[in-house]
């Protein structure tokens, strides 16, 4: 029996990721700070497939844990797949940002996919056609403004899964990421806006309502993002996955005129525009 574990599986698209993996015949381990989540996730599937446990991906020791714990379960001791996919977002002008909730979102987004790459090769490398499997962004395709830091942390999974990549070939381990773009999950209404520019919170139904009905900036389901992380396992030799595939457009124009999406930008945010006198 195949087998993944998936961080941030209490909600959204760690959690659409269990379910459809679970649905495939996998063994799951599914790990979240979030217990509620976890344990609606234990009463809608239930069974001796799912495995899950309340962990704080910023404790080293804790995801070490869960992580051997899990795999002490599976077959010959390894592992098929590690999703990291734990994130959260802290939005505003870089200043406006208190320094201890962008190293939050350091913490989370950025140094867990290393403890989860850490801990998990051992692993990887007892189980043939391994995938190490991580959740950047279409903010990891190029600096967002008003989501620096987290922006930063995207681009900096992109750029280690592109590292090993390489590396771990070596071991016989695969290592892919996924970018998604507007995707229908929590941390889209949820996400701190730390400037005082008027900007409140939009609710889900409010963006599901205003969000764009094609294109890149299409509102996605988090079923979608699940959906490319099992292609993904049985597609080996892609290593950027786009969702939508669209959105690897920003990467091919910023290689051709990096300026012109720079300008882009700048036109999209009319308050980084420059003030007429």
């Amino acid at each position: 029996m195949k087998s993944v574990f998936i961080t941030g599986a209490g909600s959204g698209m760690g959690r659409e990721g269990a379910k459809l993996f679970h649905a495939k015949g996998w063994r799951v381990g599914a790990v979240d700070r979030n217990e509620d989540g976890l344990a609606t996730l234990n009463d809608e599937l239930g069974g001796d497939r799912l495995w899950t446990r309340a962990v704080d991906v910023t404790d080293k020791a804790a995801l070490e844990n869960a992580l051997a714990d899990f795999c002490a379960g599976n077959s010959g001791g390894g592992l098929d797949m590690m999703w990291n996919n734990a994130g959260i977002g802290e939005s505003g002008w870089f200043e406006d940002v208190p320094y201890d909730a962008a190293m939050r979102v350091v913490d989370v987004n950025f140094k867990a996919v290393l403890t989860g790459a850490y801990a998990s090769l051992p692993y990887l490398k007892k189980t043939p056609g391994s995938l190490m499997f991580s959740t950047s962004s279409s903010s990891g395709t190029y600096g967002m403004p008003r989501l620096a830091v987290y922006s930063s942390t995207k681009h900096a999974v992109k750029g280690l899964t592109e590292a090993l990549s390489v590396e771990w070939q070596r071991h016989g381990v695969r290592v892919a990421d996924v970018l998604p773009g507007l995707i229908d999950t929590a941390i889209l209404t949820t996400t701190t806006n730390h400037s005082d520019d008027g900007r409140a919170p939009m609710t889900a139904e409010q963006l599901r309502a205003t969000a764009p009905k094609k294109g890149m900036l299409r509102l996605m389901p988090a079923s979608s993002v699940a959906e490319t992380a099992w292609q993904a396992y049985h597609h080996p030799k892609r290593l950027h996955w786009y969702v939508p595939k669209s959105i690897r457009l920003i990467d091919f124009f910023k290689g051709v005129s990096p300026e012109f999406v720079r300008r882009s930008i700048v036109k999209s945010l009319p308050a980084l525009a420059p003030k007429r006198q």
